[in-house]
Protein backbone atom coordinates (compact mmCIF):
# COMPACT_ATOMS: atom_id res chain seq x y z
CA UNK A 1 0.00 0.00 0.00
CA UNK A 2 1.56 3.63 -1.42
CA UNK A 3 1.63 6.63 1.09
CA UNK A 4 -1.73 8.96 1.01
CA UNK A 5 -2.61 10.32 -1.89
CA UNK A 6 -4.49 13.33 -0.45
CA UNK A 7 -1.78 14.05 2.50
CA UNK A 8 0.93 14.23 -0.45
CA UNK A 9 -1.77 16.53 -2.36
CA UNK A 10 -2.45 19.03 0.49
CA UNK A 11 0.91 19.41 1.54
CA UNK A 12 1.89 20.94 -2.07
CA UNK A 13 0.30 24.20 -0.59
CA UNK A 14 -2.06 23.91 -3.66
CA UNK A 15 -5.93 25.45 -2.92
CA UNK A 16 -8.14 21.99 -3.94
CA UNK A 17 -11.22 22.15 -4.91
CA UNK A 18 -14.26 19.71 -4.05
CA UNK A 19 -18.06 19.34 -3.68
CA UNK A 20 -20.26 17.16 -1.96
CA UNK A 21 -22.11 14.13 -3.09
CA UNK A 22 -25.04 14.16 -1.27
CA UNK A 23 -27.52 12.10 -3.39
CA UNK A 24 -26.83 8.92 -2.26
CA UNK A 25 -26.15 7.23 -5.45
CA UNK A 26 -23.09 5.59 -7.27
CA UNK A 27 -24.12 6.90 -10.93
CA UNK A 28 -24.53 10.57 -9.53
CA UNK A 29 -20.82 9.97 -7.81
CA UNK A 30 -19.87 8.60 -10.57
CA UNK A 31 -20.86 11.51 -12.79
CA UNK A 32 -19.06 14.24 -10.49
CA UNK A 33 -15.85 11.90 -10.13
CA UNK A 34 -15.68 13.12 -13.89
CA UNK A 35 -16.40 16.51 -13.52
CA UNK A 36 -12.44 17.92 -13.22
CA UNK A 37 -12.63 19.04 -9.60
CA UNK A 38 -10.10 17.80 -7.27
CA UNK A 39 -11.92 15.95 -4.63
CA UNK A 40 -15.63 14.43 -3.42
CA UNK A 41 -17.06 14.27 0.16
CA UNK A 42 -19.30 11.06 0.42
CA UNK A 43 -21.61 12.44 3.67
CA UNK A 44 -23.01 9.70 5.69
CA UNK A 45 -24.29 12.82 8.17
CA UNK A 46 -26.88 14.40 6.48
CA UNK A 47 -27.91 12.04 3.42
CA UNK A 48 -29.72 8.56 3.10
CA UNK A 49 -26.13 6.87 2.60
CA UNK A 50 -25.53 3.51 4.60
CA UNK A 51 -22.29 1.36 4.50
CA UNK A 52 -23.83 -0.19 0.68
CA UNK A 53 -24.51 2.64 -1.01
CA UNK A 54 -20.92 4.24 0.58
CA UNK A 55 -19.24 1.24 -0.58
CA UNK A 56 -21.22 1.32 -4.55
CA UNK A 57 -20.18 4.95 -4.62
CA UNK A 58 -16.48 4.04 -3.86
CA UNK A 59 -16.64 1.52 -6.54
CA UNK A 60 -17.99 3.54 -9.47
CA UNK A 61 -15.61 6.64 -8.80
CA UNK A 62 -12.46 4.49 -8.42
CA UNK A 63 -11.41 4.45 -11.75
CA UNK A 64 -11.09 8.35 -11.75
CA UNK A 65 -8.21 10.61 -10.94
CA UNK A 66 -9.99 12.35 -7.98
CA UNK A 67 -9.50 12.27 -4.54
CA UNK A 68 -11.93 11.13 -2.34
CA UNK A 69 -12.93 11.81 1.63
CA UNK A 70 -15.86 10.20 3.28
CA UNK A 71 -17.89 11.63 6.29
CA UNK A 72 -19.51 9.42 8.82
CA UNK A 73 -22.49 10.35 10.62
CA UNK A 74 -20.13 10.62 14.23
CA UNK A 75 -16.93 9.89 15.28
CA UNK A 76 -18.10 5.61 16.50
CA UNK A 77 -15.05 3.85 16.39
CA UNK A 78 -17.10 1.27 14.65
CA UNK A 79 -18.03 3.23 12.30
CA UNK A 80 -14.97 4.19 11.14
CA UNK A 81 -13.47 0.74 11.15
CA UNK A 82 -16.40 -0.64 8.90
CA UNK A 83 -15.33 2.33 6.30
CA UNK A 84 -11.79 1.65 6.57
CA UNK A 85 -12.65 -2.24 5.43
CA UNK A 86 -14.52 -1.17 2.55
CA UNK A 87 -11.97 1.03 1.07
CA UNK A 88 -12.36 4.96 2.17
CA UNK A 89 -8.48 6.09 2.72
CA UNK A 90 -9.57 10.04 3.86
CA UNK A 91 -12.35 10.17 6.74
CA UNK A 92 -13.43 13.39 7.46
CA UNK A 93 -15.19 13.56 10.82
CA UNK A 94 -17.95 15.76 12.42
CA UNK A 95 -18.38 17.69 15.84
CA UNK A 96 -15.15 17.13 17.20
CA UNK A 97 -14.62 19.91 19.98
CA UNK A 98 -11.73 18.89 22.08
CA UNK A 99 -8.25 17.16 21.65
CA UNK A 100 -9.48 13.91 23.33
CA UNK A 101 -11.85 13.39 20.76
CA UNK A 102 -9.44 14.27 17.95
CA UNK A 103 -6.81 11.68 19.40
CA UNK A 104 -9.82 8.82 20.05
CA UNK A 105 -10.96 8.86 16.04
CA UNK A 106 -6.58 8.72 14.87
CA UNK A 107 -7.00 5.69 17.62
CA UNK A 108 -9.90 4.36 15.58
CA UNK A 109 -8.26 4.78 12.04
CA UNK A 110 -4.96 3.03 13.34
CA UNK A 111 -4.49 -1.17 14.04
CA UNK A 112 -2.62 -1.88 17.56
CA UNK A 113 -0.30 -0.77 18.96
CA UNK A 114 -0.73 2.43 17.50
CA UNK A 115 -4.85 2.29 18.23
CA UNK A 116 -7.86 0.16 18.60
CA UNK A 117 -9.23 -0.71 14.84
CA UNK A 118 -10.35 -3.75 14.45
CA UNK A 119 -8.21 -6.09 12.49
CA UNK A 120 -10.52 -8.14 10.02
CA UNK A 121 -8.22 -7.44 6.24
CA UNK A 122 -9.08 -10.73 5.25
CA UNK A 123 -12.78 -10.14 4.88
CA UNK A 124 -11.98 -6.56 3.69
CA UNK A 125 -11.55 -4.89 -0.05
CA UNK A 126 -9.43 -2.32 1.62
CA UNK A 127 -6.60 -5.18 1.45
CA UNK A 128 -7.98 -6.70 -1.53
CA UNK A 129 -8.73 -9.44 0.48
CA UNK A 130 -5.16 -9.86 1.57
CA UNK A 131 -3.94 -9.82 -1.50
CA UNK A 132 -1.98 -6.88 -0.58
CA UNK A 133 -0.04 -8.85 1.72
CA UNK A 134 1.83 -5.80 3.86
CA UNK A 135 -1.75 -4.32 4.38
CA UNK A 136 -1.68 -4.55 8.43
CA UNK A 137 2.15 -3.22 8.25
CA UNK A 138 1.56 -0.34 6.06
CA UNK A 139 -2.48 0.64 6.64
CA UNK A 140 -1.93 3.12 8.95
CA UNK A 141 0.38 5.36 6.82
CA UNK A 142 -2.49 5.25 3.81
CA UNK A 143 -5.14 6.31 5.94
CA UNK A 144 -5.40 9.97 6.78
CA UNK A 145 -7.64 12.11 9.14
CA UNK A 146 -9.81 15.66 8.98
CA UNK A 147 -11.60 16.78 11.92
CA UNK A 148 -14.52 18.75 11.89
CA UNK A 149 -14.81 22.23 14.26
CA UNK A 150 -17.94 23.84 14.36
CA UNK A 151 -18.82 24.96 17.26
CA UNK A 152 -17.67 27.90 19.89
CA UNK A 153 -16.93 24.31 22.12
CA UNK A 154 -14.56 23.51 19.10
CA UNK A 155 -13.05 26.78 18.68
CA UNK A 156 -11.92 27.32 22.33
CA UNK A 157 -9.89 23.72 21.27
CA UNK A 158 -9.19 24.59 18.58
CA UNK A 159 -5.17 24.66 18.36
CA UNK A 160 -5.28 21.61 20.96
CA UNK A 161 -7.05 19.60 18.14
CA UNK A 162 -4.93 21.11 15.27
CA UNK A 163 -1.96 19.72 17.07
CA UNK A 164 -2.84 16.54 17.96
CA UNK A 165 -1.02 13.81 16.54
CA UNK A 166 -2.11 11.98 13.84
CA UNK A 167 -4.86 14.97 12.22
CA UNK A 168 -3.75 15.90 9.30
CA UNK A 169 -6.29 18.78 8.62
CA UNK A 170 -9.18 20.87 10.08
CA UNK A 171 -12.13 21.50 8.31
CA UNK A 172 -14.05 24.42 9.68
CA UNK A 173 -18.07 24.09 8.98
CA UNK A 174 -19.39 27.60 8.82
CA UNK A 175 -23.45 26.87 8.83
CA UNK A 176 -23.08 24.60 12.59
CA UNK A 177 -20.32 27.10 13.61
CA UNK A 178 -22.84 30.02 12.72
CA UNK A 179 -25.77 28.16 14.83
CA UNK A 180 -23.63 27.72 18.00
CA UNK A 181 -22.50 31.32 17.67
CA UNK A 182 -25.90 31.89 17.46
CA UNK A 183 -26.04 33.03 13.54
CA UNK A 184 -28.41 30.37 12.24
CA UNK A 185 -28.67 30.15 9.09
CA UNK A 186 -26.43 32.94 8.73
CA UNK A 187 -22.97 31.73 7.90
CA UNK A 188 -22.44 34.33 5.50
CA UNK A 189 -22.27 37.63 8.48
CA UNK A 190 -19.34 38.88 8.96
CA UNK A 191 -18.97 38.04 12.57
CA UNK A 192 -19.10 34.19 11.50
CA UNK A 193 -16.54 35.03 8.64
CA UNK A 194 -14.62 36.91 10.53
CA UNK A 195 -14.45 33.65 12.98
CA UNK A 196 -13.78 31.45 10.25
CA UNK A 197 -10.98 33.39 9.21
CA UNK A 198 -9.83 33.32 12.49
CA UNK A 199 -9.51 29.73 12.84
CA UNK A 200 -8.01 29.05 9.65
CA UNK A 201 -5.23 31.14 10.42
CA UNK A 202 -5.10 29.39 14.04
CA UNK A 203 -4.71 26.04 12.01
CA UNK A 204 -2.04 26.89 9.80
CA UNK A 205 0.10 28.15 12.79
CA UNK A 206 -0.48 24.96 14.28
CA UNK A 207 1.34 23.33 11.24
CA UNK A 208 -1.99 21.68 9.98
CA UNK A 209 -3.96 21.79 6.80
CA UNK A 210 -7.00 23.94 6.91
CA UNK A 211 -10.01 23.46 4.98
CA UNK A 212 -13.93 24.91 4.74
CA UNK A 213 -17.01 24.53 3.29
CA UNK A 214 -18.37 27.84 1.04
CA UNK A 215 -20.80 27.47 -1.99
CA UNK A 216 -20.34 31.17 -2.30
CA UNK A 217 -17.90 31.99 -4.63
CA UNK A 218 -16.63 35.10 -3.13
CA UNK A 219 -16.73 33.50 0.30
CA UNK A 220 -14.37 30.00 -0.95
CA UNK A 221 -11.92 32.86 -2.81
CA UNK A 222 -11.23 34.99 0.74
CA UNK A 223 -10.89 32.00 2.70
CA UNK A 224 -8.01 30.40 0.16
CA UNK A 225 -6.44 34.24 0.62
CA UNK A 226 -6.70 33.68 4.63
CA UNK A 227 -4.95 30.43 4.02
CA UNK A 228 -7.12 27.38 3.32
CA UNK A 229 -6.01 24.89 1.15
CA UNK A 230 -9.02 22.71 0.42
CA UNK A 231 -12.58 24.21 0.04
CA UNK A 232 -15.80 22.56 -0.67
CA UNK A 233 -17.64 24.59 -3.60
CA UNK A 234 -20.34 22.54 -3.94
CA UNK A 235 -22.96 19.66 -4.25
CA UNK A 236 -24.93 17.70 -6.62
CA UNK A 237 -28.22 17.92 -5.03
CA UNK A 238 -27.80 21.99 -4.81
CA UNK A 239 -26.78 21.79 -8.36
CA UNK A 240 -29.47 19.62 -9.45
CA UNK A 241 -32.45 21.78 -7.23
CA UNK A 242 -31.09 25.03 -8.65
CA UNK A 243 -30.87 23.61 -12.17
CA UNK A 244 -34.58 22.39 -12.26
CA UNK A 245 -35.61 25.71 -11.03
CA UNK A 246 -34.32 27.73 -13.66
CA UNK A 247 -35.93 25.80 -15.90
CA UNK A 248 -38.98 26.36 -14.27
CA UNK A 249 -38.18 29.50 -14.31
CA UNK A 250 -37.05 29.60 -18.03
CA UNK A 251 -39.91 27.21 -19.46
CA UNK A 252 -43.48 26.68 -16.80
CA UNK A 253 -43.35 29.53 -15.13
CA UNK A 254 -43.18 32.01 -18.15
CA UNK A 255 -45.98 29.80 -20.05
CA UNK A 256 -48.58 29.61 -17.03
CA UNK A 257 -48.33 33.71 -16.59
CA UNK A 258 -48.23 34.45 -20.57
Amino acid sequence: MTANSWRELLSTGTAQFGMWVASGNSYTAEICAGSGLDWLMLDQEHVPNDLRSTLAQLQAVAPYPIEVLVRPASGDAVVIKQLLDIGATNLIVPMVESADEAAALVAATRYPPNGIRGVGSALARASHWNRTSDYLITADEGISLTVQVESTAGLEALKDIASTPGVDAVFIGPADLAASMGYLGRPHDPVVVEAVERAISDITACGTVAGVNAFDETLARRYIAAGARFVLVGADVTILSSGSDELARRYVVTDKNS
